[in-house]
């Protein structure tokens, strides 16, 4: 695995612990970019809304267009990801506390 794959991969575990954290399992890419940069990701909106569309793909969450932002929604799969319940191969395992 890459470096740059080891990256990608903590980036899509950052936004499925973020989604699994909010109440509504739902954020805006607006609020999900903030959430990863102070979690030291700082991406470009093509490459959030690429994760975001990589995410949709493997069933980890859904992306809405809402008047030109896209929401995504975490699923149950996505969920037991956040978790460490589930192994998703391109994201990141959480590590214990």
């Amino acid at each position: 695995m890459s470096f740059a794959d080891h990256v990608a991969a903590d980036v899509r575990l950052c936004i499925l612990q973020s989604l699994e954290a909010d109440p509504g399992y739902d954020l805006n890419e607006h609020v999900l970019a903030a959430a990863l940069e102070a979690l030291g990701h700082g991406l470009s909106r093509d490459s959030l809304r690429g994760e975001l569309a990589w995410l949709a793909e493997q069933g980890l969450a859904t992306v809405t267009n809402v008047s030109g932002v896209h929401v995504a929604r975490l699923s149950a799969r996505g969920a037991d990801a956040a978790l460490g319940r589930a192994r998703i191969p391109g994201v990141a395992r959480p590590r214990p506390e």
